[in-house]
């Protein structure tokens, strides 16, 4: 009984009776069950706990350490203020899914081996999916497809080097593997998908803004952030990953500038932030791999927090086009002061939280002599100053009036908004409470003279640099339009070559049919005139008939060899 107490068995059990209670009551649930499985993560000490043996593998549902217990804990206050954030929502698909994905996300930061990480990586898969198709449009139900596709092919790369790693290895241990294997080279792949690296990054900005105004903000805190936490468990150290992670960091910049969906706009920004976390991951020093940590800690509550702020104007006026947008700041004060807390921690302000968590894992890269990476972080530093900080808030409060004049969002959104910018100013303020969570004791002190002069030098620039070229006529104008860009693979050339394909195999077909033809002879001609439209074989046997007797088949084949 105490093993389904388990956090993640929590939020599965509150899901399956979540359908059979009143709206209202659903609604308590998915505030109550993060703070009691909050509760029950806290009092598990350290070590592997809920140890299942089946067919004689050992599965540990729950390692607690300090690298797993800070991802559920702000796996956990995501999840709280999701619900609370999503109060007014009275859809039962939205709320269980909901609860299991995040209870399989909290499930997959605390799997001690590689089995019970896939069961959880799927769940997480197939639970959030469905904040996707809540939606209930044409466009979304498309866009789940593609999502759950690319979600299932890292399950199966998984699985695939789950399998080749024990065959070589004899053990199914989530520790440290490193790129030594074809078994551990497809875990990292699988790792990448879900951690959007440079070209397996498209589902992110074509899901996200695709849910639910809510299901948006649940998508950003759990499933790239537990690809993080799977990365500096498996992959800590691993050279290749701080290149790659520089160019996640840098590559949406542009994108991100002229995208008029200010959703995906926050999808590139998130795509960004996740390059400073694998470029801590990659370096592999106890400072970088913490700074990776608070990082993620950081960002679930920022950029949840952004994303909420959009939804809120999404809720209000149905749209997040910034052509659409501008001067909201008079009927939105709560929701305008909330985004500019957001905007200021995602740039890194003083006394903001990005700025205690993003400069561990700048100071690390310096202290790892690599100043080439060194610097283009600092890049895409400003490219978020530019692309999200100044871009989201200037044009939905501060730039041309769009006449629009809505209402403030209700009261539970302002409450779940208030929370988070609240904690991210005070993670600002007192760094030491968040650096006490973190996988390695670091003596690091963020407010130095020097950090506080070069980070406040950075942001003067790039708001500088944004100002100029906006005079000048240079910034980037907005595309009012979706921007493609590795997606454009499978939205546009693969449809559009279907026609040929499909062209191609009727003709293999018509070939392999000649040539069966001239083989038979004459034999063919018997069986063509008994299956030919009107004849007796041809009309008495349907789909259904034919598959059943392939089926008996099969099973007659399948009996004569095991005799």
């Amino acid at each position: 009984m105490m093993n389904l107490m388990a956090p993640p068995f929590l939020y599965l059990i509150a899901a399956l009776i979540c359908p059979f209670l009143p709206s209202r009551w659903r609604a308590l649930l998915l505030l109550g069950i993060p703070v009691f499985a909050l509760m029950v993560m806290l009092a598990y000490p350290a070590g592997e706990h809920v140890v299942w043996s089946v067919v004689g593998f050992d599965l540990t549902f729950m390692r607690v350490d300090k690298l797993s217990t800070i991802f559920g804990i702000i796996f956990s206050i995501a999840a709280l203020l999701s619900g609370l954030y999503a109060w007014h929502v009275r859809d039962t698909v939205q709320q269980v899914a909901t609860l299991a994905y995040a209870g399989a996300a909290i499930g997959g930061v605390f799997a001690g081996d590689l089995i019970s990480l896939f069961l959880w990586w799927e769940g997480t898969a197939v639970a959030s999916v469905f904040l996707i198709w809540a939606r209930r449009t044409p466009a979304a139900t498309a866009t789940g497809m593609r999502y759950l596709l690319i979600q299932v092919l890292s399950g199966v790369l998984l699985l695939a080097g789950l399998l080749v790693h024990y065959h070589d290895t004899g053990s199914i241990a989530f520790e440290h593997l490193g790129l030594v294997s074809t078994g551990t080279f497809l875990i990292f792949l699988s790792f990448g998908i879900k951690c959007a690296f440079p070209l397996l990054h498209n589902w992110l900005a074509d899901a996200y803004p695709a849910a639910t105004i809510t299901g948006t903000v649940i998508l950003s805190a759990f499933t790239t952030k537990m690809a993080v936490y799977a990365l500096a468990r498996g992959y800590a150290g691993t050279e290749v990953l701080i290149y790659i992670g520089a160019v996640m960091a840098l590559f949406p910049i542009i994108l991100a500038v002229v995208e008029d969906d200010l959703q995906r706009v926050l999808a590139y920004s998130l795509n960004s932030q996740l390059g400073f976390m694998v470029v801590g991951v990659g370096i592999g020093s106890e400072m970088s791999i913490s700074g990776s940590a608070a990082h993620a800690f950081c960002s679930v509550l920022y950029q949840g927090l952004l994303f909420m702020s959009v939804g809120a104007v999404v809720y209000r006026t149905g749209t997040s086009r910034a052509s659409r947008l501008g001067g909201l700041y008079r009927t939105m004060p709560v929701t305008m002061l909330c985004c500019l807390v957001g905007a200021a921690s995602i740039s890194a302000v003083p006394l903001f939280s990005g700025f205690v968590s993003k400069s561990l894992i700048l100071d690390a890269s310096g202290y790892n002599g690599n100043y080439l990476v060194w610097l283009a972080l600092l890049a895409a530093s400003v490219g978020t100053v530019v692309h999200t900080s100044i871009k989201v808030p200037f044009t939905l409060f501060f730039s041309r009036d769009s006449g629009k004049r809505p209402a403030e969002a209700p009261v539970h959104m302002r409450l779940a908004m208030i929370i988070a910018a609240s904690l991210c100013v005070i993670i600002g303020v007192f760094p030491g409470l968040l650096y006490s969570l973190l996988p390695f004791s670091v003596d690091y002190h963020p407010y130095t003279f020097d950090h506080v002069l070069v980070q406040f030098q950075l942001l003067l620039f790039a708001a500088l640099a944004f100002v100029v070229l906006k005079k000048i006529g240079l910034y980037p104008r907005t595309v009012a339009s979706t921007m493609l860009d590795v997606d454009v693979i499978y939205r546009k050339w693969i449809p559009a070559r279907l026609p040929l394909v499909a062209r191609r195999v009727a003709d293999l077909n018509a070939s392999a049919r000649q040539g069966a033809l001239g083989l038979l002879g004459n034999g063919y001609g018997v069986i063509e005139r008994l299956t030919r439209p009107g004849a007796p074989l041809a009309r008495g046997w349907s789909v259904a008939s034919m598959m059943f007797v392939v089926i008996v088949l099969m099973c007659a084949v399948l009996v004569l060899n095991l005799l």
